[in-house]
């Protein structure tokens, strides 16, 4: 072996096993590389899902986010500033820019501002309100752009079970949709000023705090309701929600925009249940016993006779009212419900018992005066 070769050959081994190591760590390298899972394809979406996804994707632009303002003073300077006080939700009722939400959204507000869902905002004026069906109307001056009114539907045939959609603004997370069904009909609950608003629908769809003055929808992305309460010791959803029905909607809107408020349909007559339950027990009768008949109104034009109480404190009974379009009815409570489906201008019939004998009248349904 020529001097030297030794070294060379060590020298060329050492280089081998090197490369050797170097092309094994490369192997080993890319064996343990990262490599991410194929995605398997979904396939179509379900019609269902196709259909819910095409009724949020037309409705939501229709829907807003609402933002209520109150004014402080500065103690300092006395200078005067709006600032931020709550958050709700509406959606646009007509081509004139009226949009339509709750009255506890707007209620003691100084002012409220109103962004659409391309983040538009605009200042909003009131228009009027009805606190007796938690509906309230504003309006915005929209130059260009401007949102379609959303599909109205009807809560007259409205069945337990059927899908629902509900469109809303919880928490300020702006066009959060939740489905759900309609769990019951006709629910009366506690509105503001302890006020109760009756013929409620109840919806098992999340609804929270942000969703008030949100639409909800049937299936076909008609308007059937505007959502309005949850139940829930929490505050947040415990899947039982309200919505005003669309057909006392429709009912209370025109009125508000036409005349700023909204016109009870009233008869003129008042009842105290406590007398009432009294005197019917005494008598033997179901019905409500009349203890007022306002002037000026269709009882009193028609002769409805009211309760009078004599020096000695003894009542003498007056006109029982029995049902009203076949309705029973017992309570002040329940005549108010049996009327408030009905409108301004509107015929009913009262069944009553006078001295004893039925008796049945046709009235005329005028606005309560405010």
């Amino acid at each position: 072996m020529p001097p030297g070769a030794g070294s060379w050959m060590r020298r060329l081994a050492a280089s081998a096993l090197a490369l050797f190591a170097a092309m094994a760590s490369v192997g080993l390298a890319e064996a343990n590389s990262p490599v991410p899972r194929r995605v398997t394809p979904r396939g179509p979406f379900t019609a269902e899902e196709n259909a819910t996804v095409d009724t949020f994707r037309r409705v939501s632009p229709s829907v807003v986010y609402i933002t209520t303002l109150d004014r402080v003073i500065n103690p300092f300077t006395m200078n005067v500033r709006e600032v931020p006080r709550g958050t709700g939700s509406g959606f646009v009722w007509d081509e004139l820019g009226h949009i339509v939400t709750n009255y506890h959204v707007i209620a003691g507000a100084r002012g409220a501002q109103v962004r659409l869902s391309d983040q538009r905002g605009f200042d909003a004026e009131l228009v009027g309100a009805s606190p007796e069906n938690d509906l309230a109307v504003l309006r915005v001056k929209v130059p260009e752009k401007r949102p379609a009114p959303i599909p109205l539907g009807s809560s007259r045939d409205l069945l337990v079970g059927q899908r629902v959609l509900a469109i809303g603004n919880p928490f300020g997370f702006d066009h959060t949709l939740t489905t759900g069904v309609i769990s019951a009909l006709d629910r009366t609950i506690e509105g503001e000023d302890e006020r109760p608003v009756s013929h409620l629908i109840q919806i098992d769809a999340a609804i929270n705090p942000g969703n008030s003055g949100g639409p909800l929808l049937d299936s076909a992305g008609r308007l059937i309701g505007v959502n309005t309460a949850i139940f829930s010791p929490s505050g947040a959803s415990a899947g039982i929600g309200f919505a005003v029905p669309a057909d006392t909607v429709n009912r209370v809107v025109p009125e508000i925009i036409a005349f700023g408020h909204y016109r009870r349909p009233t008869l003129g007559i008042n009842v105290i249940d406590r007398v009432s339950e009294v005197v019917t027990q005494q008598l033997g009768v179901k019905g409500a016993l009349i203890v007022e008949v306002e002037p000026k109104t269709p009882a009193a034009e028609a002769g409805i006779r009211p309760a009078r109480q004599l020096r000695d404190g003894s009542i003498v009974p007056g006109d029982i009212v029995q049902r009203i379009d076949g309705e029973a009815v017992d309570t002040a409570a329940s005549i108010e419900r049996a009327l408030d489906a009905k409108k301004v201008g509107d015929n009913v019939t009262l069944e009553l018992l006078r001295d004893g004998k039925p008796l049945q009248l046709r009235l005329r349904m005028v606005g309560k005066p405010r």
